[in-house]
């Protein structure tokens, strides 16, 4: 039986993500088009969520916000499924600590920032508050976002 804090909400932990998919997405991040590679990676293991938050963080960082809202947001609705079926209930801490949970919080993250970018109202607070509850720790630091 899973050990319960003392709030009585269990911790959610995704399972390691599987090697060939961090494979891909090692080998797409030392490629000539590391944006093609990363499209590629999402083809092949479209459930891998640490490919989707990294085509957020590219289109974002090359200023396309509205692909980078739309990377993103894929990311944070397959992240969604992925937590459920990790267990989460819709309340509980999911961890940056916990490496697989990176990419859930990274695209929701990326989500955050594009919405900011696009004028979305109201969706960088929900997702800032999302974040926070997920981690209150703030490891993206973005209690004063």
């Amino acid at each position: 039986m899973p050990e319960l804090p003392l709030h009585g909400v269990p911790t959610t932990h995704l399972p390691p993500w599987p090697a060939d998919a961090v494979e891909a997405l090692d080998a797409a991040h030392r490629s000539d088009d590391p944006v093609a590679g990363l499209r590629e990676v999402a083809a092949a293991h479209p459930e891998f969520l640490p490919a989707w938050a990294d085509l957020a963080d590219q289109a974002l960082d090359a200023g396309d916000p509205v692909a980078g809202y739309a990377f993103a947001r894929v990311g944070y609705h397959r992240g969604l499924d992925a937590i459920r079926r990790a267990g989460w209930r819709g309340q509980g801490p999911v961890p940056w600590a916990h490496e697989p949970n990176r990419g859930f919080l990274r695209a929701l993250d990326a989500l955050r920032r594009a919405a900011l970018a696009i004028g979305e109202a109201g969706e960088p607070e929900r997702c800032r508050d999302f974040l926070l509850q997920l981690d209150p720790d703030d490891p993206l630091g973005v209690a004063d976002a």
